[in-house]
């Protein structure tokens, strides 16, 4: 039995040992969603706790509690490049819409006007589960829920790929643009840290700051070799994380003795 929500490891804690061992899927620190006192005793349970992130394995560990790291697979088939990187014109620039604020959507959307100042031919689209906001200046296109034929083709049109979330589990749209063959201008934060290294495959800026996001954003644009180059070494990390790796490690875990006392080994 896995839990996943926060919500739901209460549930599965509470169910006899004839329902199956019990797990703990845990994706990012759920605060953002719930109380923080329940969110953090749901961490307590006596589940044996799976993450993506090593952000989320010192979560656990700075809670007595241990965790097995496996990081994310990507579907390669889904996400992959179409268009060659050197045909993508510079200024054409790409990112997710999300209502909730910790996904600092409203710092992606200042430092991109501010890219707009210095570059009016800019060209950026936006996508997202909302209809579109009302809000949003009309220089951005906007696709609500696209398939995933048009995201795959609208990540192969971006030369440059903006993440400006404030908090993250890991950050899964910034895999898929670098497996399109985007340039990643992301958020310094533990989510993004997994695959977003500064200078080699990506550029990083610290969160809640549109204007140094926007000078990382500058810089791809005005120097096509370094933005190249990023997009391919952050390219070559990301397809190493495959689903067969991923399914793998997970099953590993499923299959392995109760670690009890114990720290539990790192999958993957």
């Amino acid at each position: 039995m896995i839990a996943t929500a926060w919500q739901t490891a209460g549930w599965v804690s509470q169910y006899p040992r004839s329902k199956g061992r019990g797990f703990y899927f845990i994706q990012h620190l759920e605060t953002w969603n719930g109380p923080e006192e329940r969110v953090y005793a749901t961490w307590k349970a006596p589940l044996q706790k799976i993450v993506p992130s090593k952000w989320l394995v010192e979560t656990a560990r700075s809670l007595g509690e241990s965790a097995i790291y496996i990081p994310y697979g990507l579907d390669s088939d889904a996400f992959r490049i179409l268009r060659p990187r050197e045909q993508r014109p510079a200024n054409q620039l790409m990112m997710l819409y999300h209502n909730a604020k910790w996904k600092g959507c409203d710092d992606g959307l200042e430092a991109l006007s501010l890219v707009r100042e210095q570059e009016p031919s800019l060209r950026v689209v936006f996508f997202g589960v909302p209809a579109r906001p009302k809000t949003l200046p009309d220089w951005i296109e906007y696709r609500e829920s696209p398939s995933p034929e048009l995201l795959r083709e609208l990540y192969n049109r971006a030369a440059i790929f903006v993440a400006p979330s404030r908090t993250e589990g890991w950050g899964l749209t910034g895999c898929e643009a670098l497996l399109c063959g985007a340039a990643l201008a992301a958020t310094d934060i533990d989510g993004h840290r997994e695959f977003a290294f500064h200078g080699r495959t990506a550029l990083t800026s610290p969160a809640r700051d549109p204007g140094a996001l926007a000078e990382n954003i500058l810089r791809l644009i005005h120097d096509p070799e370094l933005r190249i180059r990023l997009a391919r070494n952050g390219f070559d990390f990301v397809r190493q994380l495959t689903w067969e790796r991923a399914s793998a490690s997970l099953e590993a875990a499923l299959y392995a003795p109760i670690f009890e006392g114990h720290e539990a080994p790192v999958a993957g």
